[in-house]
């Protein structure tokens, strides 16, 4: 069988094999009951499934008699186009992962576009590392540094509302960071190291802080009931809990004003961060509007800036 004669297959059929390429590609191996529990169809019919993607693309799939699963072949080459929204919402929110498609809108509607979207080759080895628990070699852009070879442990991707990072342990810094994904060049997983207890996500104390937050409404704006109803808030006030280390990200990408004396102006500044000190000692509040780093917090604002 060959790709062009995909359109003779039926929809439900593209669907599955279209999910057999995502597991492959990001996730570096797949097994007979992914697509039975995915796609609620017999074990019969999936091991079928999987002989047609087989025919379809020899190089793409191996079969791992250790493992007892499918993994990703050695010369793979996508058969199908996945738009990077549509990976990204997949690989996130658990959701999309059939056939790419034209869809047509319920209601018409805009979507503001991103500036740039991670490649999708880089994209699949860093969540192959994060699925296997396995550390990787990248070369690495940065603003300060430049080009630089590092070994990371990465565990989870994250979206700013600008770009997309990886968290991850950097053994050169010896320190949880996050990298911007656009800067990450050659990435390779190396299949036959493991990560450190120290380099798991529940080492990563920014990760597992979990901060709570109060945004009102600027105390410099007009019509703050106005403000109170765009943001459903209870009381004046909308209350959130944040990861330590996404919270900087947060309040930049909402515009929330979090000097201590509501300072600054402007019609973009419509919350206001009742109490500073809320976001004392997270690294990533380097990034948040107004906010003055205190002691030693200044020395985070290059290495999140970079």
């Amino acid at each position: 069988m060959t790709a062009e004669q995909l359109p003779t297959l039926s929809q439900a059929q593209r669907d599955r094999l279209a999910f057999i390429e995502m597991r492959l590609r990001f996730f570096g191996e797949i097994r007979r009951q992914d697509l039975v529990e995915r796609f609620d169809i017999q074990s019969a019919a999936a091991t079928r499934d999987l002989a047609l993607y087989k025919d379809l693309a020899s190089q793409n799939i191996d079969y791992d008699a250790k493992a007892k699963c499918y993994v990703l072949g050695d010369g793979f080459e996508s058969v199908f186009e996945f738009p990077p929204e549509r990976v990204l919402a997949w690989l996130t929110q658990g959701f999309g992962d059939g056939e790419p498609s034209a869809l047509r809108c319920a209601v018409v509607s805009e979507i503001p576009s991103r500036l740039t979207h991670p490649d999708l080759d880089v994209l699949a080895s860093l969540t192959r590392a994060i699925h296997s628990c396995r550390p990787l070699r990248i070369e690495y852009h940065s603003i300060s540094s430049g080009r630089t070879i590092r070994e990371i442990a990465p565990f989870a991707l994250i979206d700013t509302g600008l770009r997309w990072h990886v968290r991850a342990y950097d053994r050169k810094a010896r320190e949880f960071r996050d990298f911007v994904i656009t800067r990450i060049k050659r990435p390779l997983v190396l299949k036959g190291q493991s990560i450190a207890e120290h380099e798991r996500a529940d080492q990563d104390i920014q990760w597992t802080r979990i901060v709570e937050v109060e945004l009102c409404p600027h105390p410099d704006q007009p019509r703050p009931e106005v403000t109170a109803m765009d943001y459903g808030m209870v009381d004046g006030a909308v209350r959130l809990k944040l990861r330590a280390a996404t919270a900087g990200y947060i309040l930049r990408k909402w515009s929330v004003d979090c000097s201590p004396d509501h300072k600054l102006r402007g019609p973009e500044y419509r919350l206001w961060l009742r109490d500073s000190l809320s976001i004392y000692g997270v690294k990533s509040a380097v990034l948040a509007p107004g906010y003055a780093p205190r002691g030693d917090e200044r020395a985070e604002v290059r290495a999140m800036a970079d």
